[in-house]
């Protein structure tokens, strides 16, 4: 004689194994998208140090310098002489810090497109 409760009972924990298994299911999948993430990350960062190997060894003063006894006369290389090499102070001012050009208020119309005709600018 199985009451409507049990019936509900069994219904609930039917239920709730679905759920669970579903649960279970979407974390197994999360945890493979984890550690296929992890394997891409290790392939990246191998291939990082693969070519710092790389470069280092192509920069070798060593190295460079049979290049430049071997190519040196094709390619008609120079040294670079010590004032040919700028400090930062003598640098260009980066675009973001340079100071706004000051408008005068009467030249400017109401109409931006009708200055940029006039003026011949481009609208950036």
């Amino acid at each position: 004689m199985i009451r409507t409760f049990d019936l509900l009972l069994i219904g609930a924990m039917a239920a709730a194994a679905a759920v669970t298994y579903q649960i279970k299911h979407l974390a197994d999948n999360k945890l493979e998208e984890v550690r296929r993430l992890e394997a891409e990350i290790k392939l990246e960062k191998d291939t990082i140090d693969l070519l710092k190997a790389d470069w280092a060894l192509l920069t070798q003063p060593n190295r460079l310098q049979r290049l430049i006894n071997v190519y040196g006369a094709e390619l008609e290389l120079q040294s670079t002489a010590p004032d040919q090499l700028a400090r930062p102070v003598e640098l260009p001012m980066p675009k973001d810090q340079l100071p706004k050009p000051e408008v005068a208020e009467g030249t400017k119309s109401q109409d931006p497109v009708k200055d940029l005709i006039t003026t011949g600018s481009v609208k950036p």
